[in-house]
């Protein structure tokens, strides 16, 4: 039992329970208008506390359930085993993923980690049955002022007053949540597309259940969580689909639009395709990273926003604002390439892709950010290089791909035969956020007609646009 601030348990555990039990389901708020002291038998916590970890060691004292919770999920494993489309059972997660971005985590985990909800993952030494290691933090922090600094395996701030933000913690609102998942991929608005920081304090026109003046919901009055346990799936990340959020998980009933030719539709076309018309509203998002050209000249790029184009150590970029998605037929699924594959004959190698087609009833018409990359490969093994990019040997310092492919490799587990190349590749994103006002979703003329360019009728398997060629579309039409 961690005993060493046992007098606050005795006093705060009845009320604690209490209040986060009715606190779960307040209004998200801006950094600014946070409240202090959310839960009123936190104020009895007293410090002085030396670092992260010793303020866990506190939270311990009532909440050592809770951190065994913690340490069973994929926010703290990384790892989780899962039934993926045309592989059987393997070890998916953080920890195995490929991405066009910065590649993957092995070598490079004092960056990566970063964002992980522990202390100090910076090698294989890190204890995952250790609770102290936990950082309670930097989900529960409601005073905007707690943060951790880069580069050692997440740590928090040293400057932190500490007793200050334990005393206010509460449930977390979109600002804890988007301090990672906002900044997906290695800067703000990069990866996702659908998740930035506008949506903080968003208005409608952003997303409609995330509206500051509007519904206001944290993230988790849609992703419900229970026991630290929290749905809703990366596909890169989490290919075998479980443990989903779905937007029929609230809007339920039949009809469920005013028009029952909508509710046919939703038949075959995902919620999301006609009410997240457009994504990347706020900043712009990364479409293209072309690492191939990092080192091959000294001088930096920047458009008008201020977005990277060029940077001598990651190479060239592209960035899109007000992105209408790419549509693909999905059923839950995703296929995905791991390290070590072959890869195959072809100008672009797939990462990641939604299972599923038009003949597959669990198929439905998905709307998805599609990122392009150039990334390094082994040109004798004919696989993809998880090179090492950072610290002191790392190629963001070193400008070396030779000897970040060697120790990368050496971290993954794979040989490297000393001769690399590169190759485009693609990855596919699941666009769920930005949800746009009923009155701005998708109308007919969208999608159907001679002049509409959203949806590539070919690509889905139609001779043409189902509107017009009877015994095309999946379902008999109701007028």
């Amino acid at each position: 039992m961690h005993s060493r601030k046992s007098s606050t348990c005795e006093l705060a555990l009845l009320g604690l329970v209490m209040t986060l039990s009715g606190f779960a389901s307040g209004g998200e708020q801006s950094a600014a208008q946070q409240p202090r002291s959310v839960i009123e038998e936190h104020a009895q916590i007293e410090g002085p506390f030396a670092d992260g970890p010793d303020v866990t060691d506190t939270c311990l004292d009532c909440h050592e359930q809770a951190a065994h919770d913690v340490m069973q999920t994929s926010h703290w494993t990384w790892s989780v085993n899962q039934e993926v489309y045309g592989r059987g059972r393997i070890a998916a997660g953080k920890r195995h993923a490929i991405n066009n971005f910065c590649y993957g985590v092995a070598s490079n985990l004092s960056k990566c980690t970063e964002c992980h909800i522990g202390y100090g993952w910076k090698d294989d030494a890190f204890d995952f049955d250790d609770p102290s290691r936990i950082d309670c933090l930097v989900c529960h922090d409601t005073t905007g002022s707690y943060k951790r600094i880069g580069g050692d395996g997440g740590m928090a701030d040293p400057a932190t007053d500490f007793e200050y933000v334990a005393r206010n913690v509460g449930s977390p609102g979109r600002a804890n949540c988007g301090a990672c998942h906002f900044y997906g991929g290695g800067a703000h608005a990069v990866k996702h597309g659908d998740l930035e920081k506008l949506l903080i304090d968003a208005d409608a026109s952003i997303d409609v259940h995330m509206a500051s003046d509007g519904l206001n919901f944290r993230c988790q009055q849609c992703h419900k969580t229970e026991r630290h346990e929290i749905p809703g799936r990366s596909m890169a990340v989490s290919p075998g689909g479980t443990n989903a959020v779905a937007c029929t998980d609230c809007h339920q009933g039949k009809p469920l639009h005013k028009h029952a030719l909508l509710d046919q539709h939703a038949l075959s076309v995902a919620c999301q395709t006609c009410h997240i018309p457009i994504f990347a509203k706020g900043e712009a998002t990364k479409t293209y990273w072309d690492w191939s050209v990092a080192g091959t000249k000294p001088e930096s790029e920047v458009r008008d926003d201020g977005k990277p184009l060029y940077v001598p150590v990651k190479g060239r970029f592209k960035w899109e604002r007000n992105i209408v998605p790419a549509y693909r037929w999905f059923n839950g699924k995703t296929g995905v390439h791991r390290w070590g594959d072959d890869i195959p004959q072809g100008n672009e190698l797939v990462l990641n892709w939604p299972a599923g087609d038009r003949s597959d009833p669990e198929a439905k018409i998905y709307p998805f950010k599609l990122n392009r990359g150039r990334q390094i490969f082994d040109k004798v093994h004919r696989y993809l290089i998880n090179p090492h990019l950072v610290g002191d040997d790392g190629f963001v310092y070193t400008l070396d791909w030779d000897t970040a492919s060697r120790l990368g490799m050496q971290a993954r587990g794979l040989d490297y035969s000393g001769q690399y190349g590169f190759i485009d590749s693609l990855m596919y994103i699941r666009i769920n956020h930005m949800v746009a006002p009923a009155d701005n979703a998708l109308g007919c003329k969208d999608c159907h007609g001679p002049t509409q360019k959203r949806l590539p009728w070919k690509e889905l398997g139609y001779d043409a646009d189902p509107l017009y060629v009877p015994g095309q579309a999946r379902y008999p039409l109701t007028r």
